[in-house]
């Protein structure tokens, strides 16, 4: 457009517009706005020459928008995705910020807003639609439209009444101007969507607690929990001289779930009742539930969560209550759909509406989690919906659906061996192939389904599922877990006057207590359980118990009455065709041979517990054995080979107690041969392992104990015969 073209355009003359263009004349608004309509400027023209009633109204309009917070800490990826949304040259138009109440959305949505101010130099806009306010009802779009047409100048009595009619009018105002609008507090995108535009100068962002996944155009930041550094900094920053114990302050902000709002209130606790960090851990320590230490009068975090569990249906309130009944952790949609008593796909669209409400969060996997703190008022406010009786049956609908992967997860890796009857559904989806992956799910799950059996406390499937794990807690030498599941199924056995069932959870937990190095303890549980085999009329159970008691004596110092009873045990064994037993028992024979140095039938048993084993852990724990057998025999060299081929088949098989013995072994014979450096390392490397050995139980052990100072103290190992 010529110059002479714009002048006639805006009904003024060339010379004024000429000196204006150079610099010389100072340009009126009203000129500013007519040159501004007919070069298309979307406001930037009028923007350079506000009058003093227009700078007061633009300040005005620009506090529209929220003071910026002063703590906002661990955004920095999330920031810098928004702001790149809301820059004029993206092709997006909006930006919706989801996540849980108290996640920080708004303040995010704020600090964006102020990062690109120099683009929305006069207006930006924000307004609540209240989706998500207590006690009030959400904004209409037409009520949005009326608020946000007030703030961009336009006279009340020029909006129309109709509320259709107004977002029209919203829409066409905002396609002449460059706007940044705020839309925050939105419950659904219906409430948003009449008010959005899709015009190069306006910039959207729209807060919510759920997805609005209808925003199918707009990109979506979903908002989860602040790093362990950034919540115990904003906790910090809050709380000031209050704090006291800076790991106190970790322990907290882990109970507030690293939740933004539940930090802040916590750490204004901490200010307003004079509490210090170590004092509040203890009150939180104390509470029944953490949310009722989250309320500091002004912020109830309970409060903000009530209000999404209220928006959502029946069904969807009854599944994030049943969700809560399931152990902390991970869930599998399956043991979801077990919980509330659905076949598979049956609860897919109730999980959606929790995702989207960011009440559970669908992992990549398909798997479910839940928040700590949502879980926590679920348990206290959702669970109470659901009568006693339908959440234990929902409880035994989960516990079966454990034992059955547990079963099958058991089978994979240990397909020989004896196992009791149980009777379990047939899983339509296992979580693994093979035993590899049996073995993985087992450790990714133990702690759920250690939880799950004390869930099952009374029901028969709770000592089924002690005995199904503990294969795995021996294996992993997981003491503890399988000490606690195995006393609680030993209460179930004696409540349901089961004395087969007594019978093999006191012999089970008889090995624990033996893997511990409580010796008497185990006897007794071993003496007990040979009692109640023969109550229940089970031979075979008789045996094992007998058995086991004969290894509790070898590890008691009395390798003589263990060669007699596993001799008969052996025989037994043999004539009931239980290979895995008869493996076992050979390796006893061989461990107690070896005891009272008959080093030959010592070998003669150890080599024919390798030949008939029919699992690598097997074959591993008899290569240790026969390893152990020729070091007591002197055959320091022999040894070593076989340490070190069970340390191989150990490490191949993914079984690190065999392996840490072996290196155990290998230490030992090193410092048998003089080598005091190599025996360290090789020590050390067994130090390192996750698991260890009983120098009480396992033979290299007590060998190390005796060679150890030795080697310390630099004094010569004598070979013994």
């Amino acid at each position: 457009m010529t110059l002479t073209s714009l002048a006639a355009t805006v009904h003024v003359t060339k010379g004024y517009l000429s000196k204006v263009e150079n610099g010389r004349s100072r340009v009126t608004p009203r000129i500013a706005r007519l040159c501004d309509e007919a070069l298309g400027a979307e406001g930037e023209l009028v923007d350079l020459v506000p009058s003093a009633s227009e700078k007061s109204a633009r300040l005005s309009r620009q506090c529209g928008m929220p003071t910026p917070p002063l703590l906002f800490v661990g955004r920095t990826g999330e920031l810098a995705a928004v702001v790149a949304t809301l820059n004029p040259l993206s092709s997006g138009r909006s930006c919706v910020i989801s996540g849980l109440a108290g996640a920080g959305k708004t303040a995010l949505a704020i600090m964006a807003a102020q990062a690109v101010a120099a683009d929305f130099p006069r207006w930006r806009l924000h307004v609540d639609l209240h989706g998500h306010t207590p006690g009030a009802q959400p904004a209409t779009p037409g009520e949005a439209a009326y608020r946000l047409l007030r703030q961009l100048e336009m006279p009340p009595d020029q909006i129309p009444a109709d509320e259709e009619d107004r977002t029209t009018m919203l829409r066409a105002v905002l396609r002449s101007r460059r706007v940044l609008v705020l839309l925050d507090n939105v419950v659904t995108a219906e409430q948003v969507r009449p008010l959005l535009v899709d015009s190069p100068g306006c910039r959207f962002i729209v807060t919510s607690r759920n997805r609005l996944a209808a925003l199918d155009e707009a990109h979506h930041q979903p908002l989860g929990m602040l790093s362990m550094p950034a919540a115990a900094e904003l906790f910090r920053t809050v709380a000031g001289e209050m704090v006291n114990d800076g790991d106190a302050v970790v322990d907290i902000v882990r109970r507030c779930g690293m939740l933004p709002l539940a930090v802040r209130v916590a750490a204004a606790r901490c200010v307003t009742g004079n509490w210090t960090t170590t004092r509040y851990l203890d009150r939180l320590k104390r509470e029944s539930t953490v949310l009722a230490a989250l309320n500091d009068g002004g912020r109830d975090v309970a409060a903000a969560f009530r209000v999404s569990f209220w928006e959502l249906a029946p069904e969807q309130r009854r599944a994030l209550a049943l969700l809560a009944v399931h152990p902390a952790g991970t869930i599998t949609t399956e043991a979801a759909e077990a919980l509330a008593g659905v076949g598979t796909g049956g609860l897919d669209d109730v999980l959606d509406r929790l995702h989207d409400a960011h009440l559970v969060t669908r992992l990549a996997d398909g798997n479910l989690t839940v928040h700590d703190l949502v879980r926590d008022f679920a348990v206290h406010h959702a669970l109470p919906e659901i009568a006693e009786t339908d959440r234990r049956t929902a409880v035994l609908r989960l516990v079966a659906h454990a034992l059955g992967l547990a079963v099958a997860a058991d089978e994979m890796i240990e397909p020989y061996r004896f196992r009791p009857q149980i009777d379990v559904p047939a899983s339509d989806h296992l979580p693994f192939a093979d035993a590899d992956q049996a073995l993985a799910w087992l450790r990714a799950s133990w702690e759920a389904l250690t939880d799950i059996t004390h869930m099952a406390d009374g029901d028969r499937r709770c000592w089924q599922l002690a005995l199904v794990l503990r294969p795995f807690f021996f294996r992993e030498r997981l003491f503890e877990p399988w000490t606690a599941t195995h006393q609680t199924a030993l209460r179930t056995a004696h409540a349901l006057d089961d004395h087969l069932a007594r019978g093999m959870v006191l012999n089970s937990l008889g090995m624990a207590h033996v893997e511990r190095g409580a010796l008497p303890e185990a006897l007794d549980c071993h003496t007990e359980a040979r009692a109640a085999y023969k109550n229940a009329g089970n031979h075979w159970g008789e045996l094992d118990a007998f058995s086991s008691a004969a290894w509790v004596r070898l590890y008691q110092g009395a390798p003589d009455d263990t060669l007699r009873d596993l001799t008969t045990a052996l025989d037994g064994y043999r004539r009931s065709e239980r290979t895995r037993n008869v493996v076992i028992t050979l390796r006893g024979l061989a461990l107690a041979s070896a005891a009272i140095d008959d080093h030959d039938a010592a070998l003669e048993f150890a080599c024919e517990a390798i030949d008939l084993a029919q699992l690598p852990v097997e074959v591993a724990m008899g290569l240790n054995c026969l390893a152990w057998v020729c070091f007591r025999a002197g055959r320091v060299d022999g040894a070593g080979l076989l340490y070190q081929k069970a340390a191989r088949q150990a490490e191949l098989a993914d079984i690190p107690y065999e392996r840490t013995r072996a290196l155990v072994g290998l230490g030992n014979t090193a410092a048998h041969r003089g080598l005091a450096a190599e025996a360290a390392e090789l020590w050390n490397q067994a130090d390192g392992s996750r698991v260890s050995v009983n120098a009480l139980v396992v033979g290299e052990g007590e060998a190390r104990s005796r060679l150890e100072p030795l080697i310390e103290a630099k004094v010569p190992v004598a070979m013994h015969g």
